[in-house]
């Protein structure tokens, strides 16, 4: 009898257990963790792990192919600052090319963003094409563009010859005074549609509610673009010039696809000269000493442009 009893008295605590365990899966809080965990394994596993074994390499002497691991302290980083020549050249290009890359690829797609959000004939045809560049391979990228920069068969100089301007015939990518900002042209190329489509999301989002008040209270279309649109797309400004400014810093495969960091390493960028270092020279802990400058230089421009946009945004609500 007194087995009967305990068994139907699990019997009767199972309905509540179970509603219990559907309480607490249907708690916020819970749903929000079991949904980001996935995600947050994999950038432990895949981002942060790496990054760690980075900035511990770049306390080492390794080679990549031996087991062991020799100790140097600071000597990397002392090498990299006060040793290395293309360290600092790299450097300089970087913070040119980074410079270059806040101002044009955002401000170009901003200019599409809004000719394209007009209702004009074949809007979303020309809207693919001039996305199709961020799809392309980088390298693929690279290889056209190195064609049309030819000094003897390339597009640029042949149109230069055709239309009577032989003094402008340049060798594109060889002249160490021009190379870095042809690189750049392809790399505006490549890269200009993206913001297009952020700045697209972001001009859909205007609320057509103010617009149309703006419209009856007579503003017209420079007030609209100065009061309206603007002021809504401060969030996809900051989203927009952030990425572009992290892909800038980071900046590798179309400019070693171009030049390779020549001539004379009038091209040469931190992330390839880490790469350079690492993969070709033989030697990690220098490579990892450059990573860890780069990533340093990242977080210092970042998270203060971050803070300072976070406090206007503060200020205008």
């Amino acid at each position: 009898m007194a087995v009967n009893i305990s068994a139907a008295d699990r019997h009767a605590r199972m309905p509540a257990r179970s509603g219990q365990l559907r309480r607490k899966l249907q708690d916020p809080t819970l749903q929000g963790l079991m949904l980001l965990a996935p995600a947050v394994l994999a950038y432990a596993v895949f981002a942060f792990y790496p990054m760690i074994d980075v900035i511990q390499l770049s306390f080492m002497k390794w080679n990549g192919l031996n087991a062991d691991k020799h100790w140097v302290g600071l000597d990397n980083y002392r090498y990299v600052l006060h040793d290395d020549p293309v360290f600092w050249v790299a450097l300089k290009n970087t913070l040119i090319w980074t410079f270059l890359s806040v101002i044009f690829p955002p401000l170009i797609g901003f200019g599409l963003a809004l000719g394209l959000n007009q209702n004009i004939p074949g809007r979303s045809p020309l809207r693919a094409l001039f996305y199709m560049p961020v799809i392309i391979a980088p390298i693929a990228v690279a290889t056209m563009w190195r064609w049309m920069f030819d000094p003897f068969f390339g597009l640029f100089n042949s149109l230069l010859s055709a239309a009577g301007w032989p003094n402008l015939i340049q060798d594109w990518l060889g002249d160490r005074n021009v190379a870095l900002y042809s690189v750049f042209i392809a790399y505006v190329w490549e890269v200009a549609g993206f913001s297009m489509v952020l700045f697209l999301a972001g001009l859909q989002g205007v609320s057509q509610t103010l617009v149309e008040a703006a419209r009856i209270d007579g503003a017209g279309r420079l007030q609209l673009f100065r009061y309206v649109t603007l002021p809504a797309l401060r969030p996809t400004i900051t989203i927009v010039l952030i990425l572009s400014l992290i892909n800038s810093l980071k900046a590798f495969d179309i400019v070693y696809g171009m030049t390779g960091g020549g001539p004379a390493q009038s091209t040469q960028m931190l992330a390839m000269w880490a790469y350079t270092q690492a993969m070709q020279l033989g030697d990690f802990g220098r490579g990892s000493a450059i990573s860890v400058v780069l990533l340093l230089i990242t977080v210092a421009i970042v998270i203060p442009y971050l803070r300072w946009t976070l406090k206007r945004q503060e200020a205008y609500q």
